[in-house]
């Protein structure tokens, strides 16, 4: 059989007709090899990363009224794990005493505040369902009663009408860091337990934010700035 088509360029064209192609060869039922396997898609264009205004942070804060939405934020915000990881947060993935935190397999450490957080909502969890058996972290009225975790959608409802998503919270968090420590890929993959490109993607919208930045930002003097040279080269930095 001879198929003829007609695509752009694009990777977004190649990559759908690779769907149709696969769709209709999978339709006919007849053939046991996919013979688009040697297809090549093209890379995938994504979007540019820019960071939350810090407005959109703080109404995304001042919404998480509970100690269930307050652990959310923040395992999104400061550790920027994703929606599905922290669905599938374990009891066992936490170790209070220590001040650590497994996500996704990565062990960080778990800073002050979500350490708090955590404790609260472990605590209203032992009051609200004290003989549950659930082994995941997060547990509402209908997960309290098994043992899956809850779901994703269940997890965006403190955010839900913010334009800081959880997803965007999370992408914010490894943009500054990122901002804040350098754009270098192999710290971002290190910190966060990303894959290498995904770390790149970060570290060169960084360097792009720096860069324009920097090109933007009028000359000035030292006396100005109220720091030299070589005081800002020894300035610590910090990461929220």
């Amino acid at each position: 059989m001879m198929l003829r088509t007609s695509i752009d360029g694009s990777s977004e064209g190649r990559s759908h007709c690779h769907a149709s192609l696969r769709h209709s060869f999978k339709a006919t039922g007849t053939l046991f090899r996919d013979p688009t396997a040697r297809i090549r898609r093209g890379r995938r264009n994504y979007g540019v990363i820019l960071p939350l205004e810090a407005d959109e942070i703080h109404r995304a804060v001042a919404a998480a009224t509970t100690p269930t939405a307050r652990v959310i934020i923040l395992l999104a915000a400061v550790h920027a794990a994703q929606s599905k990881t922290i669905a599938r947060l374990r009891l066992d993935d936490i170790d209070i005493g220590e001040c650590r935190i497994s996500l996704a397999g990565h062990a960080r450490p778990l800073d002050d505040l979500t350490r708090q957080a955590i404790t609260d909502w472990l605590t209203y969890r032992r009051r609200r369902w004290p003989n549950t058996a659930n082994p995941h972290l997060l547990v509402n009225r209908q997960t309290a009663l098994g043992t899956e975790p809850v779901s994703r959608l269940w997890l965006t409802n403190p955010v839900r009408h913010q334009a800081a998503t959880l997803e965007r919270l999370r992408v914010d968090r490894q943009l500054e860091e990122a901002l804040t420590h350098g754009p270098d890929p192999l710290r971002l993959a290190e910190v966060f337990g990303i894959a290498e490109m995904t770390a790149i993607r970060y570290a060169t919208a960084a360097r792009q934010i720096l860069e324009s930045s920097a090109e933007a930002e009028p000359m000035s003097s030292s006396s100005t700035r109220g720091l030299t040279t070589d005081q800002h080269t020894d300035e610590p930095t910090g990461s929220r």
